[in-house]
């Protein structure tokens, strides 16, 4: 079965309008989190935010983490971490998956 547009998680498909209906935060919150580089949606050719269903997700969890009480800054410096420890863990496993074709432990 062919797969659908929305079935792509980078497929840039929300506008500004929309995500802010859909998590209950004002466009200019948007706006800012896109000037501060926490997400990055593409623009279309009139030059309007479009954002994919992965950079929802990140906004979803960038809005729990500032009703917790941190910083957009602060959320910035977390994002980056984790997209670290996510590359040093894949990096890990397959400096694992090597060790094992080569016989190790």
């Amino acid at each position: 079965m062919p797969s659908l547009p929305f079935d792509d998680e980078d497929l840039p498909l929300f506008t500004v309008g929309q995500v802010s209906g859909m998590l209950a935060v004002q466009q200019a919150f948007l706006r800012r989190l896109d000037s501060l580089g926490v997400v990055q949606p593409s623009r279309s050719e009139g030059g309007q935010r479009r954002y994919t269903r992965r950079e929802v997700t990140v906004v979803q969890y960038v809005v729990r983490l500032a009703d917790e009480g941190l910083s957009i800054r602060g959320i910035r410096r977390i994002l980056e971490l984790e997209a670290r420890v996510a590359e040093l863990e894949r990096e890990c496993e397959s400096l694992r998956a090597e060790l094992r074709a080569r016989g190790g432990s």
